[in-house]
């Protein structure tokens, strides 16, 4: 074990070794995903910005691709990170494991750069292939698609290959049978019907069920490892909310997707059953966190990880107000007919993406980085008062609610005079796209996102340079807590 306060990757296991990997990798990513948010939010405001060489179509698909792969890193190396813990045995193939990263990581290197050099141009079979699959949100040529399946498939085998030698726990089981879902659910988006509404179904089980179903599992199982590392948590309390958020998922989860169906030509009933169910997702991960917090005020709220648990509160708050309040607002039929394809939409997404997954993988690293330094002091009264997490944590989560602010005023005014009012025709498009209101929300989203960067830039600043100082071990949780 090294001193306290330095990095050293002596104080690590295999698993977590290579989890540190993902999170460098998932944090800079972090941070091409906030430039080209800040290119793209620019264009709005002035349309000409770049045109011809970086077009606002480019900077929207590495903007949202990012976001997609760095918050898949960072749900891989949390994994990597917890597997050992949690079973009490060494990674299985974690040379293969390794090996995965790298091949992953230069994937997406090489994505990117093709993204960036080839704009424009003809589609084809082979485009479809090497350059860019042409699906919203999920542009990523069909060789890049087959990799993700392919390192998914490997995860899968280090985490089943773990646990199956070793003890189980419900955190192990569930996550285990959460990662079949991850690479099975992603093939949906594989592979082309000729008629629109099919093709456009399957694509939502990728853009909804993938992430909104079996990545809200994921996260139920990593918060449940931080709340009995951070605060010392009795597991049979975290597990049990993570049994609930299971059948919730299955319930609600597969059910609420059907609010995606409601205009590509699927019959009726959707509009209820979608209608009904979208918004029950996120409340056991919240039901987890006010729990658990109860539980471990028993023993006078001892924390082992301020930073780590206030993003686990932030995580709690953004989920249910992003993912479930601003999701609700808009996905009951007769709200969405004149909501749907609105900056509306854009709200909740960047509101639930940040809230629902940003926040736990932050606050995951912030717990990796405890033990990295030699499971140094990081509860109250830090060497620097810790002031570099803290106004991290209120830039990110000041400016994500600003955006989502402004972009809800912008929707509200293309709602009205976009769709209410002009029946959403070309007319109607553009002249809400003109309107002053519209621009109004635009220019404080802006804004709100430079204040969004300034936060990312103390994030890793202090991601660097939090412990360094600090010759104190950690603190001691309630045994009972930890049992």
């Amino acid at each position: 074990m090294a001193a306290l306060g330095i990095i050293d990757s002596a104080n690590l296991n295999g698993g977590q070794k290579l989890a540190v990997k993902y999170f460098t990798v998932a944090i800079a990513l972090f941070g091409a995903q906030v430039l080209f948010g800040l290119l793209a939010g620019i264009q709005y405001l002035k349309p000409d910005f770049l045109f011809g060489i970086l077009d606002f179509s480019v900077n929207r698909m590495v903007h949202i691709n990012a976001m997609v792969v760095w918050l898949l890193f960072g749900f891989i190396g949390s994994s990597y990170w917890l597997l050992e813990d949690e079973s009490g045995v060494p990674v299985a193939g974690l040379g293969l494991g390794n090996l995965i990263f790298w091949v992953f990581t230069l994937a997406v290197a090489v994505v990117v750069v093709v993204y960036l050099l080839i704009q424009v141009g003809p589609g084809d079979q082979s485009s479809i292939w090497l350059i860019n699959e042409g699906r919203e949100y999920i542009e990523a040529p069909r060789w890049a698609d087959i990799g993700i399946v392919v390192c998914v498939l490997v995860f899968f085998y280090n985490v089943a290959g773990t646990f199956a030698k070793g003890k189980y726990t419900g955190i192990g089981g569930v996550l285990t049978l959460d990662l079949v879902a991850l690479a099975g659910l992603y093939l949906a988006g594989m592979f082309y019907t000729p008629n629109i509404s099919v093709d456009q179904y399957w694509w939502w089980w990728v853009i909804h069920l993938w992430v909104e179903a079996t990545w809200e599992v994921l996260v139920g199982c990593l918060m449940a490892y931080a709340l009995i590392k951070t605060l010392g948590v009795r597991r049979k309390i975290v597990e049990t909310w993570l049994y609930i958020e299971v059948a919730l998922m299955f319930g609600s989860g597969i059910l609420g997707l059907g609010h995606h169906y409601f205009w590509i030509g699927t019959p009726e009933y959707w509009f209820t059953i979608g209608g009904f169910f979208s918004a029950l997702e996120p409340v056991p991960l919240v039901a987890m966190v006010v729990h658990s917090v109860f539980d471990a005020g028993a023993h006078q709220m001892k924390n082992k990880n301020h930073p780590a648990l206030a993003w686990i509160i932030a995580h709690a708050f953004g989920n249910f107000f992003g993912a479930g309040v601003w999701g609700f607002m808009h996905t009951l039929p007769q709200i969405n007919l004149y909501t749907h394809g609105t900056q509306w939409s854009a709200s909740h997404g960047h509101l639930a993406f940040f809230g629902a997954y940003a926040t736990i993988v932050i606050g995951f690293i912030y717990l990796a980085l405890q033990k990295w330094r030699g499971d140094v002091w990081m509860s109250g009264g830090l060497v620097d008062n810790g002031w570099k997490w803290k106004w991290a944590l209120a830039l990110l989560n000041i400016g994500m609610i600003g955006m989502t602010m402004g972009m809800l005023v912008a929707g509200y005014e293309q709602s009205q005079i976009e769709r209410a009012i002009e029946g959403s025709t070309w007319t109607g498009y553009f002249a809400a796209q003109a309107h002053h209101w519209f621009q109004q929300g635009m220019f404080w989203r802006q804004i709100f996102g430079w204040a969004f960067a300034v936060g990312f830039v103390l994030l890793v600043w202090d991601l660097m340079t939090i412990g360094k100082r600090e010759t104190r071990p950690a603190q001691a949780l309630h045994e009972a807590g930890a049992a």
